[in-house]
């Protein structure tokens, strides 16, 4: 799956919480931090297709991001489950969404161990294209209710903004509706 897929899927799950601000990041950070592996592509091309899906896409690693954002969070129990789960739910987007020949290496360094799904849909099908609108639809929604943007912790001024642009577009969207009936 895209990128953008992932961190709007930590920051839409995270909302559904009880969460500190900074918690609301590590959310994106704990659906997203695993690509990081994907950064091989600057070693070249057989770098990025022999590690990525490898070094940060395993169980070792979901352990280990969830111990170091816990340090940093509030809410310790609850935070811990919900990092590790949003780590998981990004390696099952990679697994069904990111094309027919990657796998997951889920137990990587300790076993060789290669996971595929044979029906895993290529990179920019209808499926990936459509969760992605359904994450900004929810975060346009999340905006508006919450007053908060995913921004909210590194640009509290757009934050506000956009938080109030969503708020307005989804109140005349409900006027309109209302005066068209």
């Amino acid at each position: 799956m895209h990128t953008s897929t992932h961190v709007l899927s930590g920051w839409c799950v995270g909302n559904i919480f009880n969460l500190t601000g900074r918690e609301r990041l590590f959310c994106m950070i704990a659906a997203t931090a695993q690509d990081l592996d994907g950064l091989g592509i600057v070693f070249g091309q057989k770098y990025y297709w022999d590690w990525h899906h490898v070094l940060f896409h395993n169980l070792l690693s979901a352990i280990v991001l969830t111990g170091i954002l816990v340090i940093w969070s509030k809410h310790h129990i609850k935070a811990a489950l919900l990092y590790f789960s949003l780590f998981h739910l990004h390696l099952l987007m990679d697994y069904v969404g990111s094309g027919e020949l990657w796998t997951i290496h889920y137990l990587y360094p300790f076993n060789k161990l290669e996971l595929m799904w044979q029906h895993a849909w290529p990179m920019f099908p209808w499926q990936n294209i459509t969760a992605g609108f359904i994450l900004i639809g929810w975060t346009i929604l999340i905006a508006a209710q919450k007053a908060r943007t995913p921004l909210e912790l590194v640009m509290p001024s757009l934050d506000r903004q956009l938080a109030a642009k969503a708020r307005n577009m989804l109140s005349s969207l409900s006027k309109e509706k209302i005066t068209n009936f």
